[in-house]
């Protein structure tokens, strides 16, 4: 009996641990001296999460990623987020996907997109503020993301592929080679890309979109800081 209460204790011990483990924030995620910021937006919809990434910047840094960014229509800003391929790009009433929903989360090894949506200007402008989170990265963490981002991409011959698209919209959904199930879901993918660029996430808390957003306000409010 006292050999399962400790094992049980143990176990619960171990539950703990994982729920509350944040990885380590990046001590150069914040621009330094005069060196020049990068703009990264957290977009919340209250249960999924996604990036606004500057275009420029994401072009820069040629390679797959930057070709797939080149091969979207015009604007200066581009929201990238990830998710199943059939279950993100369906846009029919979300009653009629509830079956399709349940195989996206249970089923495991479900194919997935990476979304890529050009936008005039900052998506973040005229939405409610507390769905959006406005971070200034250096180049350095800049560029980990979007080779998170990147690592993402399932290439053909070394280019991306387009996997769907939907008819009189400018967002493009690119194969993915990660897989989309309940223990691997949107905002794990975005809290792994913010972690890349230094940000300290819990990941199994990532689960749920106002995790992220907690995460990157306080990697927000941490930069604001430390900037000099």
């Amino acid at each position: 009996m006292a050999v399962k209460a400790g094992a049980f204790g143990a176990l619960v011990g171990a539950a703990a641990a994982l729920m509350t483990w944040r990885t380590p924030a990046a001590p150069d995620l914040a621009p330094r001296g005069s060196e020049a910021g990068i703009a990264v937006r957290l977009l919340d919809n209250g249960f999924h999460t996604d990036l606004a990434l500057p275009r420029r910047a994401l072009e820069g840094r040629g390679g797959p990623l930057a070709q797939a960014v080149r091969s979207l229509g015009p604007g200066d800003w581009v929201r990238v987020g990830w998710g199943d391929a059939k279950f993100y790009v369906d846009q029919s009433p979300i009653s009629d996907r509830l079956p399709d929903g349940a195989r996206a989360f249970f089923r495991p090894g479900n194919r997935s997109v990476v979304m890529m949506d050009p936008e005039a200007v900052d998506p973040g402008r005229g939405m409610d503020p507390a769905q959006v989170v406005a971070l200034t990265v250096s180049p350095a963490a800049f560029s980990r993301m979007a080779g998170r981002i990147e690592a993402s991409l399932a290439l053909s011959d070394g280019a991306p592929r387009v996997a769907a698209a939907r008819p009189g919209d400018d967002a493009r959904f690119f194969a993915s080679r990660e897989t989309f199930s309940l223990v691997h879901l949107c905002n794990h993918w975005t809290a792994q890309v913010l972690a890349a660029g230094g940000v300290g996430v819990r990941p199994v808390r990532s689960v749920l979109s106002g995790e992220v957003v907690d995460a990157a306000r306080a990697a927000a409010l941490d930069t604001a800081g430390r900037g000099d």
